[in-house]
């Protein structure tokens, strides 16, 4: 069980009729050791605010500053993501290459 920053209860509102107070304070979520576990992983990203997440997974070093990066490591991981969320990619042609 996680606490849920203000921020992300922010940024979560508009599932909760844009009220602030029916945003949870608490979640359930899986820690990266359950997840580096898993037999493959799928990850889907949409959208550019979820660029620098992407490029910093995909192609960042792994640290602890972006928790998704340990998906470098798996060995079947596979990455889903739209224009927008690639838009940071420094080796978008290449992953587009070897995706076809």
């Amino acid at each position: 069980m996680k606490t849920l920053t203000l921020r992300t209860r922010e940024d979560n509102a508009r599932f909760f009729d844009d009220s602030l107070d029916k945003v949870p304070t608490h979640c359930i979520t899986q820690g990266l050791g359950t997840i580096r576990r898993a037999r493959h992983l799928v990850l889907v990203a949409t959208g550019a605010a979820k660029a620098d997440a992407v490029a910093g997974m995909v192609e960042g070093p792994v640290t602890s500053m972006c928790p998704a990066s340990v998906l470098q490591l798996h060995r079947f991981a596979t990455v889903v993501c739209d224009e927008a969320a690639a838009a940071k990619l420094a080796q978008a042609d290449y992953y587009k290459q070897v995706a076809s």
